[in-house]
């Protein structure tokens, strides 16, 4: 599977483990989002809903003023002109409208209008539509009837306001362009008179212009002078085109000889009266020929020679005629030369007069243009005031209606689902957050990788929560097997099979760190090794009360006597282990455990028993425990799951190593299976030893395992103790 997919599932696998294991909290914050949402929905005040469906027509207002337009900033045109429209819904020039219709201050006893005001924009909803000009009024009320009467009514109210904003503006407007009218009348006035004024004093004459078009803003005005030479120019442009047209006819003539130029005369349209009349003739004598060959008749036959002599006289003619058009058509060009050449010369001075003229009347020109520009500004404004009084006394709607507002027969507010499903999903939030926020907050070790990783040591064993006593429960208990694990990895752990003396400690009290020892001693004995509990835990001893005994004498009676040893251990109804209480509580417990005759203990015991056990005080809040794990062979701490802090955890081994003891494992106490699925592979017996068997099955699979478990614990030399 690829690193990433399992590092996905790693993480996912951890977020349900965080989930399971606050599955209580997440259902509290749920439950208590969830009933505060119903609770403040019960009680709020039902509501129902007065809704009015209109639409804000765009019409233009234009103003123009000096011949620029100048648009109003409410302009239906502007970008923000339907979000501008949207806000004057909700001001209080439209609502005071709605209170004055209403009687809304009479009605709702509001001693001040503001209040009646707040009120009103309070429940007051309008929305637009982003790809429409549609606009819709929403107003929530209990009483049904009052709802859809103020939602009519802001609807109304903002139609007569849009109405006399209008009327208003199309007023001024015209207004302002009756003045303007006034005084651009007054400037076109001014302007005239001073063009004639000009016109008089420079005696100038123009003349209507018919045929010469005008181009805009030309400047030159048509005088005498200007008229004779655009006559001139017309006369040019007409000889000019005779004399190239006569040309390009003798240069066709030219081209042509004998019956060809007789045949084509006709199509250059030559202007010769012998050559029209002759033309034709000699077509028809020509077919005339082909008819006599036709029928057969030679060369001398009288017809035939009557037609050929027509034909040549005929042909002389046409020929004598083209030659004489021919030489006219030089003489024409010659004379036409002459005529343009005289033309152009008196062009030419007329030419010269007309610029002198138009030099000296630019000031004319100038006054003229002036009076012309205001005059097409008088009319575009007197088109733009004929326009607004149009709209003026046509009638407009600047707001259409589609949907009035009815009574409803269903409160609109509160809505109960919307409310139950957001405090739903509010108090799931929550619960998650809270469960996600205390577990980042919570530092206490909470799986064996926060153990080995923070103390570099390994986990001997993970014991279930709610473990009983097992010398107290009858049967094959599933929980031995946990014990088993934690006896079978401390033989695996210790460095040499000298090394039967460990202490158990914890980082503080209530995290079974007694019953731990009295369960792993229980499983040792089962298993054969003669086994010594010794309760050194001298402040607070518990180690007798599960075994039901006194604890007068003991540990304490042995260190400050000369009582044997004999006396202070005392045989358990469990084969194979024994117990040394703890006896009275000393003075001075440290300085106790500090002695050579504890350390004699310790040698003693060790070469009688295969596994000695102490159970030592707390390490963090006495010093017995640090004495304890200076003078023992080992150390094994218990660590509560979910409760020390990954910081005191660290402190527990320091203050072991400080003293030169010898930590070789962690027992992780306390584990709930269920909801810590993580720790499945290291339980998984459980199911194992829940499956029903026989008895005599049982019992045969129990002595062969318990056979084969001493086998595997048992030295190399059947004499020797194991520990």
């Amino acid at each position: 599977m690829n690193p990433e997919n399992l590092e996905l599932q790693r993480h996912a696998h951890d977020y349900w483990q965080i989930i399971r294991n606050r599955a209580g909290l997440i259902l509290f914050s749920f439950l208590l989002v969830f009933a505060a949402a119903a609770i403040i929905t019960y009680i709020m005040p039902r509501k129902f809903r007065g809704k009015v469906e209109m639409v804000i027509e765009r019409n233009a207002q234009d103003v123009r003023v000096e011949g620029h337009s100048q648009l109003d900033v409410t302009s239906p045109f502007a970008d923000n002109f339907l979000k501008t429209q949207f806000e004057i819904i909700t001001k209080r020039k439209t609502l005071d409208r709605v209170v004055e219709k209403l009687d809304l201050q009479n009605r709702w006893n509001h001693p001040a209008r503001q209040h009646t005001i707040s009120k009103l924009l309070g429940n007051l909803d309008s929305q637009s539509s982003i790809k429409s000009d549609f606009i819709t009024v929403e107003y929530y009320d209990e009483d049904p009837k009052l709802a859809a009467d103020i939602a009519n009514a802001v609807g109304e109210s903002y139609r007569e306001m849009r109405l006399e904003v209008d009327n208003a503006r199309n007023e001024s407007a015209v207004t302002q362009l009756i003045a303007q009218i006034a005084a651009k009348e007054q400037v076109t006035n001014i302007s005239l008179q001073k063009m004639l004024q000009i016109k008089k004093d420079k005696n100038i004459v123009e003349m209507p212009s018919y045929n010469v078009q005008r181009s805009a803003g030309q400047d030159d005005i048509i005088t005498p002078e200007g008229g004779i030479v655009a006559e001139a120019a017309r006369d040019v442009y007409r000889l000019q085109k005779d004399i190239g047209d006569m040309r390009a006819q003798i240069v066709q003539l030219q081209k042509l000889q004998g019956d060809d130029l007789i045949r084509q005369a006709g199509e250059l349209r030559v202007e010769n009266d012998t050559i029209r009349k002759l033309g034709p003739v000699y077509q028809d004598l020509l077919l005339k020929k082909e008819n006599i060959v036709s029928q057969g008749l030679g060369p001398k036959h009288q017809n035939m020679i009557s037609v050929n002599a027509q034909l040549a006289e005929t042909r002389k003619q046409l020929l004598a005629a083209a030659e004489d058009y021919r030489k006219n058509l030089d003489v024409r060009i010659e004379i036409e030369h002459k005529q343009l050449e005289e033309i152009q010369s008196l062009n030419k001075e007329q030419r010269d007069k007309s610029i002198s003229a138009q030099s000296s009347n630019q000031e004319f020109l100038k006054a003229k243009k002036e009076w012309e520009i205001t005059e097409m500004e008088l009319a575009k404004l007197k088109d733009t005031k004929a326009q607004k009084e149009i709209d003026r006394q046509m009638s407009k709607t600047p707001v259409t209606i589609y949907q009035a507002a009815e009574p409803e027969s269903r409160p609109f507010k509160p809505n109960v689902l919307l409310h139950l499903a957001l405090g739903a999903a509010v108090g799931l939030m929550l619960g998650f957050g809270l469960a996600f926020f205390l577990e980042y907050l919570d530092t206490s070790v909470k799986s064996m990788d926060d153990v080995e990783r923070q103390l570099g040591v390994p986990v001997l064993a993970v014991i279930p929560k709610d473990v009983p006593v097992l010398h107290r429960t009858t049967g094959n208990n599933p929980d031995a097997e946990a014990y088993r694990i934690l006896r079978t990895n401390i033989e695996f752990n210790r460095k040499s099979p000298e090394v039967n003396c460990i202490s158990v400690v914890s980082g503080g009290a209530g995290e079974g760190k007694s019953t731990t020892m009295v369960n792993l001693a229980y499983v040792c004995a089962q298993a054969g090794y003669t086994t010594l509990i010794i309760d050194a835990d001298l402040r607070r001893p518990r180690m007798h009360t599960f075994f039901d005994v006194a604890s007068s004498t003991g540990l304490s009676t042995y260190l400050t006597s000369q009582m044997p040893l004999e006396e202070a251990v005392m045989q358990t109804p469990v084969p194979n282990l024994y117990f040394m209480p703890s006896g009275i509580m000393p003075a001075d417990s440290a300085g106790l455990l500090n002695t050579k005759r504890f350390t004699d203990l310790l040698t003693d015991v060790k070469s009688r028993f295969d596994l000695v056990l102490i159970d030592s005080p707390p390490i963090l809040g006495v010093s017995d425990a640090s004495v304890l794990a200076a003078e023992v062979d080992a150390t094994i701490i218990v660590v509560q799951h979910r409760k020390l802090p990954r910081h005191m955890l660290q402190r527990v081994k320091q203050a072991v190593d400080n003293v030169g003891g010898n930590v070789i494992g962690v027992v992780l106490n306390n584990v709930d299976i269920r909801s810590d699925s993580s720790y499945g592979y290291y339980t998984g017996y459980y199911s194992y030893y829940n499956k029903p068997q026989h008895v005599s099955s049982k019992d045969s699979r129990r002595k062969s395992k318990s056979s084969a478990e001493s086998h595997a614990m048992a030295p190399a030399n059947a004499g020797d103790d194991v520990f």
